[in-house]
């Protein structure tokens, strides 16, 4: 056994034991809270109650059948779960089990609860649903969100742990990391989605704590998944430009408690020296590694933030250029990994004139003394589509159990 006490410095709120393997008669289970409409307290991270270990789930169905039940007489169907859209009418190949936060030890049956194997159905079906273009991607968000965390509350309540706990919690992971690229790009768009890319990024942080707590645990049974690492090198490209609670603990803590292979491992030395360029202002350098060292899911995290990096270049160039000597916008936008048209609409957004010469090339004048920082409600530009990484949008591991199926045409879930 191994108490709390030295791997809570790591800013992980854990279990108070890790139980070995046969199971104890009683171990402890994680129940993750909501957040904001959907979280009594975004500051309270977990909530842990006893229950027996030796439950398992016994529900056949994505959705135990008294739920399903319940939800057809309140109307409680979303549209995903409406049998030929009847509002009021769903089936067992539809409906699927909704996140609760107020469950109690006494409440939970093994008939509640849905054992591996239909869990990874269940979320094989669920990411299948991120193709799907008959409704807004806030709306398709909104539902594989909630039944998502209904899923890592299932697991959490089995205490699984095992080999497929972890590819699940990988491809949650993933979904969250898309849902993060796709919903910054609407921020500013007539369809506000600022409160749900804030929700997504908050969960995205806890099913990331959660997949750290399962790896740990395994490496103790000698078990070291392959993606370990590049899993926690997302722990730090969050740090690039995001700050909730929950990250509050200084990195170089985080660090200490990493074992030696994951902390020099090529991933986290990637995002260890990515962060140490943004940082510094090396805005240069720092795309010149993300050109050619980040990962397809690195890139898709890390994308949304760019333009903090690309406002502290701009700034920089103007400050320190040359003012006879306008800066061709060409090359910058090269440089930082950007079309030429959104640079010049991100230099207005930062109150500078860009100039045209009389060969019809833009250039950026330096010395304007109207540079400001930009609202924080900025459009997220994208890549520049020559980039080798914008070409497609990672595919989920080939050899994974949960890759959608020729019967979805083929698609990754994203």
């Amino acid at each position: 056994m191994e108490s709390s006490t030295r791997v809570g410095k790591s800013g992980f709120r854990r279990a108070q034991t890790v139980r070995p393997h046969p199971v104890s008669a009683r171990s402890r289970v994680i129940f993750e809270n909501s957040s904001s409409t959907r979280d009594s307290d975004p500051n309270y991270e977990s909530r842990e109650l006893l229950i027996s270990s030796n439950l398992v789930g016994t529900c056949p169905d994505m959705c135990p059948a008294k739920e399903r039940i319940q939800r057809e007489r309140l109307r409680d169907l979303a549209v995903f779960e409406r049998l030929n859209g009847n509002p009021v009418k769903t089936s067992p190949s539809l409906a699927v089990k909704k996140f609760c936060r107020t469950l109690s030890s006494n409440e939970v049956h093994s008939s509640d609860l849905r054992p591996t194997l239909v869990l990874q159905n269940t979320l094989k079906y669920l990411l299948s649903l991120m193709d799907s273009s008959e409704h807004p991607f806030e709306v398709v968000h909104d539902f594989v969100f909630d039944r998502t965390r209904s899923i890592r509350q299932d697991l959490s309540m089995q205490n699984i742990i095992n080999e497929e706990a972890i590819e699940m919690y990988e491809e949650m992971v993933k979904f969250h990391i898309i849902s993060h690229q796709k919903l910054a790009k609407r921020r500013s768009g007539p369809d506000d989605s600022s409160s749900l890319h804030y929700l997504n990024m908050e969960q995205l942080t806890k099913c990331l704590l959660s997949l750290y707590e399962v790896y740990d645990i395994n490496r103790r049974l000698q078990f070291i998944n392959k993606h370990e690492m590049e899993f926690h090198s997302f722990y730090i490209l969050l740090h690039i430009g995001y700050k909730i609670p929950i990250m509050k603990d200084s990195l170089s803590l985080w660090f200490r408690h990493l074992s030696s292979p994951i902390l020099h491992s090529k991933e986290m030395r990637f995002a260890r020296t990515l962060l140490r360029y943004f940082r510094m202002g090396d805005y240069k350098r720092f795309f010149g590694i993300l050109k050619t060292e980040a990962s397809q899911l690195q890139l898709c995290l890390i994308e949304p933030f760019l333009n903090e990096a690309r406002v502290q270049a701009i700034s920089c160039i103007n400050h320190s250029g040359y003012k006879l000597q306008p800066y061709p916008l060409e090359h910058l936008s090269e440089v930082l990994m950007i079309k030429e048209q959104e640079l010049e609409s991100l230099c207005f957004e930062c109150g500078l004139e860009v100039i045209t010469d009389e060969l019809g090339c833009k250039l950026l004048p330096v010395k304007q003394s109207s540079f400001h920082h930009p609202k924080s409600d900025l459009e997220s530009y994208g890549l520049t589509s020559s980039d080798k990484f914008h070409s497609s949008l990672p595919r989920p591991d080939s050899s994974s159990n949960l890759q959608v199926n020729s019967s979805h045409g083929g698609k990754a879930f994203f």
